[in-house]
C-alpha cells in the first residue's frame, strides 16, 4: 500500500500468453469491424488497466494520487462533456511519460511530475492527453482493424504505450506484452500521426485555458522533454517521445499561437505548493536513496523549507540512518507542526523507529486533519494492531480499502489482524482477495479453501456463504481475465 512495486516476472509470463491467445476468443471479447461502442472502449480500458496494474508498479499513497486526479478533473470539467467516466492512475517510474487510453484511463508516471517546474506544466501534458481521449484517435484507428480479440487489443495498447526508449523496466514490460509481428504491426498502426499530435495540443491547449492554467505550461514541458533528449542518458530518455512525434515543431505553433492569445492568459500564476510536496515524496520515496539525499545535501541549509527536512528524514531512514533522520524530522515539526504531510510522514518515521507513542500521537493526528490520508490510516491500524486493539485496527484498515479498493498489501495486512484477532474466516478471506490482486491464482485458490473449511457449511451463515461466493466469483473473473 504504501508503494506498491509489485514482482513483474509471473506477470510478463502472462503477458505474453495474453497476447499469443487466440485473436478471435470468444471469452475476450470482438472488437467490430467499424465503429466501437462505448461500451466496448470502457470494456477495453478495463482489461488494459488490469495489465498496467499486474505489470507496473503502481504509487498507492493518495496525497499524490488524489493530487493528480483533481488536475486530471479539473481538465475534464473544462472540456466538453466526455462519454465517460475519467480514471486516473500514477506509475512509480522515472521516465518522463504520461499516456491515456480509450474508455478513460489515463496515467501519469513520476519522473514527469518530479521535473516539472510548475503545475501548468504537469496539466498541460494532461490535457494534451485527455485530448487524444476526446477525439478519439486511438479507438479510430483500432475501428480500421479487422476483427481483433478485445484482450488482445488491449495487450497490443499496453505493450505499445510502455514500449519506450532506453533500458527501463517499462520498456521491457511493453516489448513483453506485444510479441510476435501481428502485435507489432498492429501497434505501428496505433502510433499517433502528426495530425493527431496538432489536433490534440490545439484541443488540449483550450482545455488548459479553460481550467485556468498558463497556456505556456504545454509548450514548456515539451522543451523540457526534448532537453532531457540529448542531455539525459539512457534509461532517462523521455519515453513521451516514443509514442508523441515531432515534439519540436509543435513547441514552435504552440509558442506562435499563444502570443495571439490575451495577455492576462499567460500572466497566470501558479500555486505550486502542493507539487512541491508531492514532488518531495516521489523524490524522497521513489528515487534511489543517494540520488535523493545527494539533491537536499548539494541544497543549502538556509534555504531549507519544512518541507525539505522531512523529504531529507524520509531519504535518511530509507538509508538506516535513524539518528540523523531523526533530528530532520523533529526540525520539520518544530518549523511547522500543524502541516498535514509533515505530521502525517513524523508518524510514519515513529512507527518505524518502534517509538509506539510518539506514532499515535502524530498518526491520529494527520487522520484527524483528513480522514481519507489512506497512508496515514493505514499505518494507524498497524499501529493498533501492534497493540493488539484489533477491532480499531481492522476498522481502520476496511476504511482504506474503501478509499484504496483492489489493494493487495491492504487486503494482506487486514487478513493478518483478523487472523491474529481469532477470526479465521475473514482472514483467510481477505488474504484470498491480496492473492488475486496480486494475481497468485494458486495462493488466492488455497485461502479460499482455508476460509470455506474453518467453518463447516452446515454452521455457515448467510452473509459467510455470500462472502465464499462473492470470492469465488471474483478469482474467476479475474482467472477469466488472465488466461
Amino acid at each position: 500500500m504504501p508503494n506498491r512495486y509489485i514482482s513483474i516476472l509471473p506477470a510478463l509470463l502472462a503477458a505474453i500468453a495474453l497476447v499469443l491467445a487466440p485473436m478471435a476468443s470468444a471469452r475476450a471479447g470482438i472488437l467490430p469491424e467499424n465503429k466501437l461502442t462505448i461500451r466496448q472502449e470502457n470494456e477495453m480500458g478495463r482489461k488494459f488497466d488490469q495489465m498496467v496494474r499486474a505489470r507496473m508498479p503502481m504509487v498507492g499513497d493518495t496525497y499524490i494520487t488524489s493530487y493528480v486526479d483533481d488536475l486530471v478533473q479539473r481538465v475534464v470539467a473544462a472540456k466538453r462533456p466526455m462519454p465517460f467516466r475519467i480514471k486516473s492512475a500514477v506509475i512509480a517510474n522515472p521516465l518522463l511519460n504520461a499516456f491515456a487510453i480509450p474508455g478513460g484511463f489515463i496515467y501519469i508516471f513520476t519522473g514527469l511530475i518530479q521535473d516539472v517546474t510548475s503545475e501548468s506544466q504537469l496539466v498541460g501534458v494532461i490535457a494534451h492527453e485527455l485530448a487524444h481521449v476526446s477525439q478519439r484517435h486511438v479507438a479510430s484507428r483500432i475501428e480500421k482493424q479487422s476483427k481483433v480479440g478485445m484482450l488482445a487489443m488491449a495487450g497490443v495498447l499496453a505493450g505499445a504505450f510502455l514500449g519506450v526508449a532506453g533500458n527501463s523496466s517499462a520498456s521491457k514490460v511493453g516489448q513483453a506484452i506485444m510479441v510476435g509481428s501481428q502485435g507489432a504491426a498492429t501497434a505501428a498502426m496505433l502510433n499517433y500521426s502528426q495530425d493527431d499530435e496538432r489536433e490534440a495540443d490545439q484541443v488540449g491547449l483550450n482545455s488548459l485555458v479553460l481550467a485556468g492554467y498558463n497556456p505556456q505550461g504545454m509548450p514548456d514541458t515539451f522543451e523540457m522533454m526534448l532537453k532531457n533528449r540529448w542531455f539525459d542518458t539512457g534509461s532517462q530518455i523521455p519515453s513521451y517521445l516514443s509514442t508523441h512525434p515531432g515534439l519540436s515543431e509543435r513547441v514552435t505553433y504552440l509558442n506562435d499561437r499563444i502570443k495571439r492569445m490575451p495577455q492576462a492568459f499567460t500572466a497566470r500564476k501558479d500555486d505550486n505548493a502542493k507539487l512541491v510536496k508531492v514532488q518531495m515524496l516521489v523524490r524522497a520515496k521513489m528515487s534511489p536513496a543517494t540520488t535523493a539525499l545527494a539533491y537536499w545535501d548539494n541544497k543549502s541549509r538556509k534555504e531549507y523549507t519544512p518541507v525539505d527536512f522531512i523529504g531529507r528524514g524520509i531519504v535518511l531512514e530509507r538509508m538506516k540512518n535513524r539518528d540523523e533522520a531523526r533530528e530532520s524530522i523533529e526540525q520539520a515539526l518544530h518549523l511547522d507542526g500543524e502541516d498535514h504531510l509533515i505530521v502525517r510522514e513524523a508518524g510514519i518515521f515513529y512507527f518505524k523507529a518502534g517509538d509506539i507513542d510518539k506514532a499515535q500521537r502524530y498518526l491520529q493526528k494527520a487522520v484527524i486533519q483528513d480522514n481519507r490520508d489512506a497512508l496515514a490510516l493505514f499505518y494507524l491500524a498497524r499501529l493498533q494492531a501492534e497493540k493488539k486493539d484489533f477491532a480499531h485496527a481492522a476498522g481502520n484498515m476496511r476504511t482504506v480499502l474503501e478509499i484504496v479498493p483492489e489493494d493487495s498489501e491492504v487486503y494482506q495486512n487486514l487478513g493478518m489482524i483478523l487472523g491474529e484477532s481469532g477470526d479465521s474466516f475473514g482472514g483467510n478471506i481477505n488474504l484470498a482477495y491480496a492473492a488475486v490482486y496480486s494475481f497468485d491464482m494458486r495462493k488466492a485458490r488455497h485461502h479460499y479453501q482455508q476460509a470455506a473449511a474453518s467453518i463447516p457449511e452446515a454452521v455457515q451463515t448467510d452473509a459467510q456463504k455470500e462472502e465464499l461466493k462473492a470470492l469465488l466469483k471474483t478469482m474467476e473473473n479475474r482467472e477469466k481475465d488472465l488466461n
